[in-house]
């Protein structure tokens, strides 16, 4: 295969993943013939059959569809979170299929187009959906792959074959990110995380040096006050932002309430008032300072930031408020780092004051639970009760002694408990909840729905 134009079909391995899907989806809307396989059926799996896409959950070569059993027009992509002894990639292997990474035929897209590529551990799909709602409401448009469902747009991604713009969520896990060279990016943080990929600390901030040095020369990188990068190494031109501090781009009269929040963006000689967003916390406007910064500097104009950022109704399990009334909050997140979670917790206080504060986490891998349990025990500190569910190994095989009991020794508040994921929802109905909120990268969101019923 020379160019992603000869395919005719495109089989996904791992086609449930987020990033998985969206390339999915990009296939079958360019009129590919498309399948794939995933362990459990989900939510996004489902809505993929929906969508035409042939979907199945046995891994067995007899269900891979007889039209992508010959190599010759047929993309295979996988995702690095299946197992190696997979039984459809060898047999995949063995009728001669070249397998190629999601994150190969990311950077192969990519080169196609001019590319916005939004890295860091945490607040990327944020930042990255932001600057794709804002660009697919100018004349030029974008293409957009997503790691996370757009509530706005009920997709992870955004098809548009006439524009020349696309933007892109750089993942570090895996090294994925360095697949791309864009012409423009983002870094919102590079705080620890994926040790178990890189080692340590060090290796992973020159992944991070290495993915900024592949900006373009005539390009930009928008990067958080206080990132450690290589200066030297970033032949970009190089813009800062910060919350409130005196970068580049940064929030002034910040105004919060309770279901929005409003701002005004200072930038490099110009200043945008009364930014609305109906996403509420100190949280979101730390991103979305990020998103309109490089939306201003690629040119979107003033009056269209302003017009689209009080429209954006934000992205699935990111702060997603679920239940809003007088006497109860309830707010599920995918927060799976300990700054994540400090920072979700910390702009909740911010919103309700006072009020009780419970929290039920769910660790995501074992690795990094060994990792950052200190971490993880201190943010989940700062709340008032906390409910742990055990570890969601994803792709992990067990570590000995490590489980959910390491973080929960180590949190200092006393209202704190171990529960078994059957017991959660009575462990809920049996207490005074003021404030509620999950927080996880597992399958923590199966319960939404049982919640909301709970409390609606």
């Amino acid at each position: 295969m020379n160019t992603l134009n000869e395919i005719e079909r495109a089989y996904f391995l791992g086609i449930g993943g987020i990033g998985m899907s969206a390339l999915a989806r990009y296939f079958k809307s360019a009129g590919k013939l498309v399948a794939g396989y995933d362990r459990n059926p989900t939510q996004l799996t489902a809505a993929l059959q929906e969508e035409g896409i042939t979907v199945h959950y046995h891994d067995s070569p007899a269900e891979i569809p007889e039209a992508f059993n010959s190599p010759e027009g047929t993309l295979v992509v996988y995702t690095p979170a299946i197992p190696n002894d997979l039984k459809e990639m060898a047999f995949l292997k063995e009728r001669h299929h070249k397998l190629y990474k999601r994150s190969e035929i990311l950077g192969m897209l990519s080169v196609e187009k001019k590319t916005i590529a939004v890295a860091g551990t945490h607040g990327k799909t944020t930042v990255s959906t932001m600057v794709a709602f804002l660009l697919m409401h100018t004349a030029a448009g974008c293409n957009a792959f997503l790691g996370g469902i757009s509530k706005n747009l009920n997709s992870n991604l955004i098809y548009n074959p006439n524009s020349n713009w696309m933007v892109a969520e750089a993942d570090e896990f895996d090294r994925s990110f360095l697949k791309l060279h864009p012409y423009a990016a983002v870094i919102t943080a590079i705080d620890p995380d994926h040790l178990d990929i890189y080692g340590n600390v060090d290796e992973m901030h020159r992944s991070f040096d290495l993915f900024a040095s592949q900006i373009s020369e005539n390009g930009m990188l928008i990067m958080k006050k206080g990132i450690p990068l290589n200066m030297r190494s970033i032949k970009a031109n190089i813009l800062t932002y910060s919350l409130q501090d005196d970068t580049d781009f940064h929030a002034r009269n910040i105004r919060l309430q309770e279901y929005q929040s409003c701002f005004d963006l200072v930038g490099p000689g110009f200043t945008i008032t009364d930014i609305s967003l109906k996403h509420p916390g100190m949280l979101n406007v730390e991103n979305a300072v990020a998103a309109t910064g490089i939306a201003s500097i690629l040119g979107v104009e003033y009056d269209i930031i302003r017009r689209t950022m009080v429209n954006f109704t934000g992205i699935r399990r990111r702060f997603d408020f679920q239940v809003m009334k007088e006497n109860i909050v309830y707010i599920d997140d995918y927060g799976h780092h300990p700054k994540e979670i400090e920072a979700t917790i910390s702009s909740i206080r911010d919103l309700y004051p006072g009020r009780k504060l419970t929290g039920v986490f769910q660790p995501h891998l074992y690795s990094r639970t060994r990792d950052f349990a200190d971490g993880f025990a201190e943010s989940l500190g700062l709340l008032d009760e906390l409910i742990l569910l055990d570890i969601y190994p994803a792709r992990e095989q067990p570590i000995p002694g490590i489980s959910s009991e390491i973080i929960l020794n180590k949190v200092t508040i006393s209202n704190k408990m171990l529960c078994r994921d059957e017991q959660l929802i009575n462990e809920l109905a049996k207490r005074n909840i003021d404030v509620l909120l999950t927080i996880g990268a597992g399958d923590i969101d199966r319960f939404v729905e049982p919640i909301k019923k709970l409390y609606t």
